[in-house]
């Protein structure tokens, strides 16, 4: 089963690994990331970061049947760079698996949601299909942090 996906642009790093990995209690970790399956060098760091308890698995989201991560028999942690690949995620057989959204960087266009989290309209859009689906949606960097809500997501998102 996937117990959480987490949009982050960063990818593996430390927050993944010194917070989200004990509060989830989870030992395997999906990358889903085309550009990062693409590149050994990448996938090797990513790799090294994490501690070799963890089981790291680096995958193009491209094709990726989901539906196999589902029903695994231990929990995964997955982890893709955006939500369009969340979006895609869910096309290929991702369930209504709860969604944190942890760091999108800034670019023209995008409204700060949290410190680390900058959304543009489409990004709002999209949220909003994603929940419509059933996704339970927060934002956090790290489990500690009280989440933030779809609806508190969403105003800051279009101010």
């Amino acid at each position: 089963m996937i117990a959480l996906v987490r949009v982050d642009s960063r990818l593996v790093h430390g927050q993944v690994i010194e917070a989200w990995l004990p509060h989830l209690g989870v030992h395997r970790i999906l990358v889903a990331d085309d550009e990062t399956a693409r590149s050994p060098l990448a996938s090797m760091a990513y790799r090294l970061a994490v501690p070799p308890s963890v089981q790291v698995e680096i995958l193009p989201i491209t094709g990726l049947d989901f539906t196999l991560f589902e029903h695994a028999a231990e929990p995964i942690f997955l982890i893709v760079r955006d939500l369009n690949a969340v979006r895609q995620a869910r096309l290929q057989g991702l369930g209504a698996t709860p969604l944190n959204l942890g760091n999108m960087h800034f670019s023209p266009g995008r409204a700060q949601v949290t410190p680390s989290l900058f959304m543009s309209q489409v990004d709002a859009s999209v949220l909003e299909e994603l929940a419509r689906g059933g996704m339970p949606v927060e934002a956090r960097a790290i489990p500690r942090e009280p989440p933030l809500g779809l609806s508190e997501i969403l105003c800051r998102a279009r101010h």
